[in-house]
């Protein structure tokens, strides 16, 4: 009998996986959490018991050994995020890293060493959400018109030293941790990659961080990104796709809640204060969810992923030319 279900081991008891990624996982009709490692035992355990785990390992290299387990979800901080999925693909589990991927693109790179027959995803969950999907439909569609700009803010307020947000060393910083998610977008939304890049960033003088960093993004042909993202701000989030006809906008594109309804709006601009726009409400959805089920499923076989190494790569290239154009002041051209 062909097995339908994916066996997880979770690398790590980081918050993003405790209290959101794992108990998603765990709701995935394809998905069965069967083990969680740290490098302390007892914390392991603790985390195991939270959860309804059943085996808890004191060391990541154990839980790379257990035979029973398929996949591996790696939360852990940035700079472990390459050497660990390689490790665990190495061990022969399939790998849904978070993003940033690395904290380079060349340090990305060596993912294209993960063995064939290895399924690897970078956990950008909001690509599976239905309100991206009704986008990028109402975009194929023309109803837009001809679409010539994404405009992005993603901040959020955090000042604790020992966050690993705000550790530069490890790969901290909002560009590595939010400004990934607006490039993202204009990939996603636009369906192509941009050329260049120009930015204008503020670093804490304490943790030396990109703080507050402004860019803009060249996508050819007319089609441009800004992006506004900031660690030390009020928290807000909003994407906007404008277009010669209408605009578009996801009122909440990263962080949207789980268990109640999201929306977007289709605006005409017939009223400038957006009175007259149409809103779609999109029905509760967790993103994780989805986005482990849709990873279960390239698992099993069933149904190819359509993002990989390569894409994770493309996205560390633009990362790569906002922190060069930062030093330079310049443009900065997007490696292909």
């Amino acid at each position: 009998m062909t097995r339908q279900k994916i066996r997880w081991g979770i690398l790590s008891t980081a918050n993003i996986g405790m209290q959101k990624v794992t108990p998603a996982i765990q709701a995935s009709p394809s998905s069965e959490v069967v083990a969680i490692a740290s490098r302390d035992q007892a914390k392991a355990r603790a985390a195991a018991d939270q959860l309804g785990i059943e085996r808890a390992y004191g060391s990541y290299q154990e839980l790379f050994a257990d035979p029973d387990i398929d996949a591996i979800y790696n939360p852990l901080p940035n700079h472990l995020h390459v050497p660990m999925t390689l490790a665990a693909a190495r061990a022969g589990k399939h790998v849904l890293c978070e993003k940033p991927i690395a904290l380079t693109a060349a340090e990305a790179e060596q993912l294209r060493e993960i063995p064939s027959g290895i399924v690897f995803m970078e956990a950008f969950m909001v690509r599976f959400h239905p309100q991206w999907h009704r986008v990028r439909e109402i975009i194929r569609s023309g109803e837009l018109g001809e679409v010539r700009a994404i405009n992005a803010v993603f901040s959020y307020h955090n000042v604790d030293p020992h966050n690993v947000r705000n550790q530069a060393d490890i790969g901290g910083g909002g560009i590595m941790d939010i400004g990934c998610y607006p490039i993202t977008a204009a990939r996603y939304f636009f369906e192509g990659e941009p050329e260049r890049v120009v930015s204008l960033v503020e670093r804490d003088p304490v943790f030396g961080t990109d703080r507050l960093a402004s860019v803009l993004a060249d996508f050819g042909g007319g089609r441009q990104l800004s992006f506004i993202c900031s660690t030390q701000a009020t928290p807000h989030q909003r994407v906007q796709v404008l277009g010669t006809r209408a605009k578009a906008e996801i009122i909440i594109p990263f962080n949207a809640p789980p268990n109640t309804p999201t929306a977007i709006t289709i605006d005409q601009g017939a009223a400038l204060e957006g009175t007259l726009a149409r809103r779609e409400i999109l029905p509760a959805c967790d993103q994780y969810t989805e986005q482990a089920e849709a990873f279960a499923q390239a698992a099993l076989g069933n149904t190819p992923l359509p993002y990989g190494v390569e894409d994770a790569i493309r996205t560390m290239r633009v990362i790569d030319a906002i922190f060069e154009s930062e030093k330079t002041g310049a443009w900065a051209v997007v490696k292909r």
